[in-house]
């Protein structure tokens, strides 16, 4: 998502007197990649990009072809394919062994359906999943489509324009099994005529949205690190608590009074870091009647045993399901020591969390890093 705002922040700077662009997207991969589908960048033709499509590997590469495609004002695929042992190979140093397919499409600025004034529209709406298709192959058009062509789906009416039933029952049902996994990849579909449609079939979930509550010094810290990740933040505590440092870095302030305003959905984390037993007992019953799928605690398990035990005997009956949801300690065990490490250590579970990883080491993996095919 990070990485989405910086290309849409650059697009609107771009001087379109004098400047052409395109983007670059990864819409397949098989195998080991740096990046996997859905990284992009943005390519103008005086040699600027934002984002990147691989470690760096193949940056450049997709830089003279993106100056080509927008030079012929047509969408093009390119395949680099690391797996095989050729010299003159793009990406090949790189020891990643796979293949990875980028699609470069020219943007035109007068057209309010471009893929990055897609992703803008995206961007400025309410937080929620949104899924995106892409056509990445087809031989000229279908039913206005075109290679390069991107439109939201919002629900089967959203594709009626197909005027193909089957097709249409077809890609709704393999949309509804991708967004259940959260998975974005390439599908080909028939079409009446014998030719192919081939679409990206993007699953874009929001970011990652952590609530602070506290307002000791250990917050700056862990607000610092989440920006730089490309979360959004929100602290809840009495602004004139709050370091002044802590402006730059947080998306909201929130006086405690106000919590039940923020908005709070599956794709939110809530840690509960005031440093005061009375604060975070009360506080865990309130946050745990929200949709946060992590809520972590600060202070040794000792102490969050306590809570639950107060909390049951005045009748406060936490369930099995709001119990799994509950990390205290808050964090992976990395022997973190200063604020800075335990933020670390914080970010680290919460990213493994919502990746339904364990936070083990890399090396211990028995399986691919990424899920395949």
């Amino acid at each position: 998502m990070k990485e989405i705002k910086a290309i849409i922040e650059a697009y609107d700077c771009i001087d379109r007197s004098t400047t052409k662009a395109a983007l670059a997207t990864v819409v397949r991969v098989e195998g080991s990649s740096y990046r996997r589908t859905g990284a992009r960048m943005l390519v103008m033709d005086d040699g600027v990009w934002v984002g990147g499509i691989s470690g760096g590997c193949l940056e450049g590469d997709a830089l003279k072809r993106a100056r080509l495609a927008i030079a012929k004002s047509q969408a093009s695929l390119v395949t680099y394919d690391t797996t095989e042992d050729d010299q003159h190979q793009i990406g090949v140093g790189l020891g990643c062994n796979g293949v990875i397919d980028v699609l470069l499409t020219p943007l035109s600025f007068e057209d309010a359906t471009n893929p990055v004034e897609i992703l803008k529209s995206c961007m400025n709406e309410r937080r929620q999943t949104h899924i995106l298709l892409t056509v990445i192959g087809l031989e000229d058009d279908y039913q206005g489509l075109q290679a390069g062509t991107m439109l939201r789906y919002t629900g089967p009416e959203s594709i009626a324009f197909l005027d193909n039933p089957s097709l249409q029952a077809e890609l709704t049902h393999t949309i509804e099994v991708y967004a259940e996994k959260g998975r974005s990849r390439p599908k080909a579909f028939d079409l009446p005529d014998g030719r192919t449609l081939e679409l990206f079939i993007e699953i874009l979930p929001p970011e990652i949205h952590l609530v602070l509550m506290g307002h000791q010094y250990d917050v700056l810290p862990l607000a610092r690190l989440t920006k730089e990740i490309g979360w959004r933040t929100t602290i809840v505590a009495n602004p004139q608590k709050l370091m002044s440092k802590l402006l730059a870095v947080t998306d909201a302030i929130v006086t405690p009074a106000d919590f039940s305003t923020i908005l709070i959905d599956e794709h939110t984390a809530i840690i509960l870091m005031s440093h005061d037993f009375k604060t975070d007992k009360y506080n865990l019953p309130k946050v745990l009647q929200t949709a946060a799928s992590y809520v972590g605690m600060l202070g040794p398990k000792v102490r969050s045993e306590k809570i639950l035990k107060e909390l049951s005997e005045e009748g406060i009956v936490i369930s099995t399901a709001e119990s799994e949801r509950i990390h205290a300690p808050v964090g992976l065990d990395i022997g973190a020591i200063s604020p800075e490490e335990i933020a670390l250590s914080i970010l680290a579970e919460i990213r493994a969390v919502f990746s339904l990883r364990t936070g083990e080491a890399l090396r211990l993996r028995t399986t691919p890093i990424h899920e395949r095919d």
